[in-house]
């Protein structure tokens, strides 16, 4: 939404990503001058703007490093519909595995989720007020229409009127939300019939035959006794839906993803050949040639119309450790001209990553435990000795980056989360003395750190 009220600046990008990723500043940069670059091509004229290809990238480095962080964070900045993807999930056609098309269709499909989420948050207004009425409508039906016992006989208008808006005070100030009142509810369909083609790469087929089902065979509903509270809910999903004009939504979500859809492909470098021959080089060349054509640029069919996929961003990440971005075919390399190194994450790294960001782990523990009165007051050196464990366990075992934190920090407090219900309110101090109280041990032991950290 911001890019569009007022783009952000490659500077103010950075900044926003700096809240939560530490370190990586060439691959901000880089990530932050492609979105701006976006919104520049868009105040190109459109003889020249459709002859702009996106500047595709491929970042390099070691797993829990921010690749994905970076992507999945600049994907909010600029409200656009994201995907991350495996490229290992891809093979050729006739193999077993995901068609590479199916990937720009479910970027379509969150994009018009996520426009109907939007939309339905214009009309939220408007909603309230339907559902209550329909709510007023089920609590005290209109003069003539039967309710309770035969015999006594329709309210007078004036009576009507007032009792009506009682009980519409009632319902604002919350007095009937356990109040049961009949509603027509949609039916769950029954069966496995259409489940059964769920197999990999049938995603779409599965989607086509169930809305060919739902059409020819008109959704039943049952009348149902639910409370105040969610035929409210219901009631208004069903206003919000009869108030959006479905056709505009998946024009604007086909816009979206064409013009800012963005898909994150993870562990390009399984999928680089390394030589000639036979067997897995020949499939993950396959792979390649299959997804060259809609990084390309091409047109996809989907369920909601045809989206064409010239001006996606596409950001491709690997560990790179046995093949090379020059493994990779010399048409796809052609599609990703810029390439970034990500660092290692030093110990200094791990400290600030579990005390700066906005969404620190540290920050995350202590609000969990504070939801059962436990307040956990982490001194300055014990955050150091986290980060000196994780970087030591990471050095000696797998190198799993950032992610060794959440293991650490796990560990550590596993006794505090187990007990936090029976002993609460309290506060308990998490000094570095602790840490090591705690985690030494494991530490010590070279094999018994690889199965616990």
């Amino acid at each position: 939404m911001r890019m569009q009220e007022a783009p952000l600046t490659p500077r103010e990008i950075v900044s926003e990503l700096d809240k939560y990723i530490i370190g990586q500043d060439q691959a901000k940069r880089s990530v932050a001058i492609a979105l701006r670059n976006r919104w520049r091509r868009q105040q190109i004229p459109e003889a020249l703007r459709d002859e702009i290809a996106p500047k595709n990238i491929i970042m390099i480095g070691p797993t829990g490093v921010g690749k994905t962080e970076i992507a999945r964070r600049l994907a909010r900045l600029a409200n656009s519909p994201f995907l991350k993807v495996e490229a290992t999930k891809f093979t050729e056609v006739g193999y077993v595995g995901r068609d590479v098309e199916s990937m720009i269709r479910d970027l379509t499909h969150l994009a018009v989720d996520m426009v109907k989420t939007e939309e339905k948050a214009k009309v939220e207004k408007e909603a309230k007020v339907k559902a209550e009425e329909r709510l007023l409508d089920l609590l005290l039906p209109t003069p003539g229409t039967p309710v309770g016992p035969p015999g006594g006989g329709p309210a007078p208008e004036r009576s009507y009127d007032s009792t009506r808006e009682r009980l519409r005070e009632m319902l604002r100030e919350g007095k009937l939300e356990d109040r049961y009142v009949e509603l027509d509810l949609p039916q769950r369909p029954q069966g496995p019939m259409v489940e059964i083609l769920a197999a990999s790469g049938m995603e779409e087929l599965q989607s086509n035959i169930q809305e060919m089902f739902s059409n020819l065979f008109p959704s039943r509903k049952k009348r149902r006794k639910v409370k105040v509270s969610e035929a409210r809910k219901f009631l208004e999903q069903e206003a919000a839906g009869q108030l959006i004009d479905m056709d505009k939504v998946v024009e604007m979500a086909i816009q979206r993803v064409e013009q800012s859809g963005i898909i994150f492909l993870d562990e390009i470098d399984k999928v680089a050949a390394k030589g000639g021959g036979s067997g897995p080089d020949v499939s993950r060349e396959g792979v390649q040639r299959d997804l060259l054509p809609i990084v390309e640029g091409t047109s996809v069919h989907t369920k909601y119309g045809i989206v064409r996929t010239d001006h996606i961003l596409f950001i491709a990440s690997g560990a790179f450790h046995v093949a090379k971005p020059s493994d990779l075919l010399p048409e796809l390399q052609g599609r990703f001209p810029i390439r970034v190194e990500l660092s290692p994450l030093t110990q200094e790294d791990f400290y600030r990553i579990l005390k700066e960001p906005e969404n620190a782990l540290v920050t995350q523990y202590k609000a969990l435990m504070e939801t059962e009165g436990i307040t956990l007051d982490f001194d300055d050196e014990a955050i150091r000795e986290i980060a000196r464990i994780a970087f030591e366990v990471n050095e000696r075992t797998e190198n799993i980056g950032a992610r060794r934190l959440h293991t650490v920090m796990e560990k550590l407090l596993e006794e505090v989360s187990f007990e936090a219900p029976d002993i609460g309110p309290r506060s308990i101090p998490i000094t570095a003395e602790y840490v090591r109280e705690r985690l030494e041990g494991i530490i010590g032991d070279e094999d018994l750190s690889r199965f616990i950290l």
